[in-house]
């Protein structure tokens, strides 16, 4: 699971941070590397692939400078996950809040499936599938071998991680029989329309209409999520948040928000936090979304950090409750 919750500085919703054109991938040599070879010859003996095919793989892998500067220097918060102001731009909108109600009219049968087979709620399916690729239609155009071979081979934050997913992406091109070359995603490698790394791809993808599993289907994407918040122990009918009102102006500082650690209720009311809804549970997340000119304040409940488990940000999670609210 902590290498599930690390790809929380990877995906989200490519409308968010678009194609960088102005320097687009060069061309690399990737197999003058010692640690390429030291790669090539762990995915040989370990997994048993050819490493001429291994070989040719790399001579057509580039460098994207682009992804790479995302990853290089001091860690700047929202600086890939995006500030709330632009989720409400691009996500959290009424063209979104419409198109969500036409998404699942169109899926209708395949959302109450998924609702019924994993224990979910389908509302907060359509938020994610909203927030990560609007509803299955942006799921990147970033080489996903370009991404993870530069992320994986050069040095950044999380190189580590992506040399894992790079491993992931030879099993999981193998084991669908894609042409690892030709695949397309985010700037981090992570692809579809729940914009999954090659490892939470492989662990997660489903097969939910019939004719094979596959990360561009929006029913095994569907499908793909609700056994993600089913596995994460989602409890169907409860709410991921309620908003709340506090005293003392237009920005919240008396408590420490989080939404990875739970406060009394007790303590939230007594820094002059009140649920605007009935909040039936002595304990919460303490959420804040940053506006220009003001904080937003949300309770959030165990749910909640179901939806930031799959990416670590409470932007994220407000939004995909937003989108779920909206089609009540």
């Amino acid at each position: 699971m902590k290498r599930i919750l690390l790809f929380l500085l990877l995906t989200l919703f490519p409308l968010l941070l678009q194609a960088n054109d102005d320097r687009p991938p060069v061309r690399y040599d990737y197999l003058s590397k010692p640690d390429v070879q030291r790669f090539i010859k762990m995915m040989h003996r370990r997994y048993g692939f050819s490493e001429v095919y291994l070989t040719r793989v790399f001579r057509h892998a580039r460098l994207d400078r682009d992804t790479l500067a995302r990853y290089t220097g001091k860690f700047k918060k929202n600086s890939t996950v995006g500030s709330w102001e632009r989720f409400k731009l691009h996500v959290v909108n009424p063209e979104t809040f419409k198109e969500a109600k036409t998404f699942k009219r169109k899926h209708y049968r395949t959302l109450r499936k998924a609702e019924r087979t994993y224990g979910v709620d389908m509302d907060y399916i359509v938020g994610f599938l909203g927030v990560e690729s609007r509803f299955g239609n942006y799921t990147g155009d970033y080489s996903v071998l370009d991404a993870l071979a530069t992320l994986a081979f050069h040095r950044n934050r999380m190189q580590k991680f992506f040399r894992n997913e790079l491993k992931h992406l030879f099993l999981f091109a193998r084991e669908k029989k894609y042409d690892i070359t030709k695949l397309q995603g985010s700037f981090a490698g992570a692809m579809g329309c729940v914009q999954q790394v090659p490892s939470v791809a492989r662990r997660f993808n489903r097969d939910f209409d019939g004719d094979g599993a596959s990360v561009w289907d929006v029913e095994d994407c569907i499908g793909s999520i609700a056994a993600f918040m089913h596995k994460n122990g989602w409890k169907k009918g409860m709410p991921a948040a309620v908003p709340a009102r506090y005293r003392g102006g237009k920005r919240f500082t008396r408590l420490r928000t989080s939404h990875k650690r739970m406060l009394p209720l007790k303590s939230i009311k007594k820094a002059g936090v009140t649920p605007s809804r009935p909040f039936p549970w002595n304990q919460a997340y303490l959420v804040k979304t940053r506006n220009n000119t003001h904080d937003d304040l949300w309770l959030g409940t165990r749910n909640f950090r179901v939806l930031t488990r799959y990416n670590n940000s409470a932007n994220y999670g407000v939004a995909i409750y937003l989108i779920a609210e909206s089609l009540r």
